[in-house]
C-alpha cells in the first residue's frame, strides 16, 4: 500500500504586534491543484499542528482569490508574492510562509499596509473632479499613451514591490515603486494632468525619487509585470524639467 502524500508548511506565527514571532509546522493531506490559500483555509478549518496539538487558526488577508485585489501578499519560500496564485505543486517543501516585514505585522501573516496607502494620498493618486454631477465625456487619450497607461493601471497595491525593494524599510521614508508609478499613470490622464506639477513636487523631496537605488527588484517581483523601472526613469526626466520650471518660472517655459 502506497504511503499517503502530504504537504508540509512552516508558518511564521506572531500573536500580537509586540510579541516575538515563532515558527509552527503543519502537515496537510495532498490534493492536486492546491494553492497556498486553500492550504491556509484547511488549517483554519482544523487548526492542529504537526505535533498533533490544537492551536489557533492562522491569520492572513485575502479577498478576490484571483490575483486582482492584492490582499493576500506574503513571503513564500523567501519571495514576496500572491498566495492565491502560489501552487503547492510548484513549491519546494517544506513550504515556508512569512509576513511581509516591510509593513508592521498585525498577527501571523496579516500586515498593516497603511504606509503604502498613505503614500498614494501623498502623491494624489486619483483623478479630481469638480462635484458629483455629470460632466459629460472627458478628453480622449491617444491610443499609444493609453496602451502603456493601461499596463500601469494593473497595480493591485499588493505591496510586493515594496517588500522586494531594499530601499523601503523602517529607516527610510522612501514611498516605493508602486506609488511612483501611479504618479506617472495619473499625470498621463488628460484630466489628471491638471495636478501634474503638484504630484511631481511631492516626489522631489524626502522619500521620493532620490531614495530609489535602482536595484530592479521591484520590476522582477511585480505579479502583474508592470514596468516600474521604466516609470521611475520617466519620472526622473519629468522631475528634472519640473525643477528647472520651478526655478526659472513657468511663464518662460512651455510644457
Amino acid at each position: 500500500m502506497s504511503e499517503k502524500k502530504t504537504v508540509r508548511f512552516i508558518i511564521t506565527r506572531q500573536d500580537h504586534p509586540d510579541k516575538a514571532p515563532y515558527p509552527e509546522e503543519f502537515v496537510l493531506d495532498y490534493r492536486p491543484n492546491m494553492n497556498v490559500i486553500s492550504a491556509l483555509m484547511e488549517i483554519r478549518r482544523n487548526p492542529v499542528n504537526a505535533k498533533g496539538e490544537k492551536t489557533t487558526p492562522i491569520n492572513w488577508d485575502m479577498n478576490c482569490l484571483e490575483e486582482v485585489c492584492g490582499a493576500c501578499s506574503m513571503v513564500i519560500n523567501g519571495k514576496p508574492r500572491q498566495s492565491c496564485t502560489a501552487l503547492v505543486d510548484k513549491l519546494e517543501q517544506p513550504i515556508r510562509l512569512e509576513p511581509m516585514r516591510t509593513f508592521p505585522v498585525v498577527r501571523d501573516l496579516q500586515v498593516d499596509r497603511s504606509r503604502m496607502f498613505d503614500s498614494l494620498k501623498k502623491v494624489k493618486a486619483w483623478i479630481p473632479i469638480d462635484g458629483t454631477y455629470d460632466l459629460g465625456p472627458g478628453p480622449r487619450m491617444p491610443e499609444k499613451k493609453r496602451q502603456w497607461a493601461y499596463e500601469l493601471s494593473k497595480c493591485m497595491t499588493c505591496g510586493v514591490c515594496l517588500e522586494a525593494c531594499p530601499n523601503v524599510n523602517s529607516k527610510s521614508d522612501f514611498i516605493g515603486p508602486a506609488p511612483l508609478s501611479q504618479v506617472r499613470l495619473f499625470n498621463a490622464h488628460p484630466t489628471g494632468a491638471m495636478n501634474k506639477d503638484e504630484r511631481l513636487e511631492s516626489i522631489m523631496g524626502d522619500g521620493g525619487l532620490a531614495n530609489c537605488g535602482n536595484s530592479q527588484n521591484c520590476v522582477q517581483s511585480c505579479p502583474k509585470g508592470i514596468p516600474l523601472t521604466t516609470s521611475i526613469a520617466a519620472l526622473n526626466r519629468e522631475t528634472t524639467f519640473q525643477m528647472f520650471k520651478s526655478f526659472f518660472g513657468s511663464d518662460h517655459m512651455v510644457d
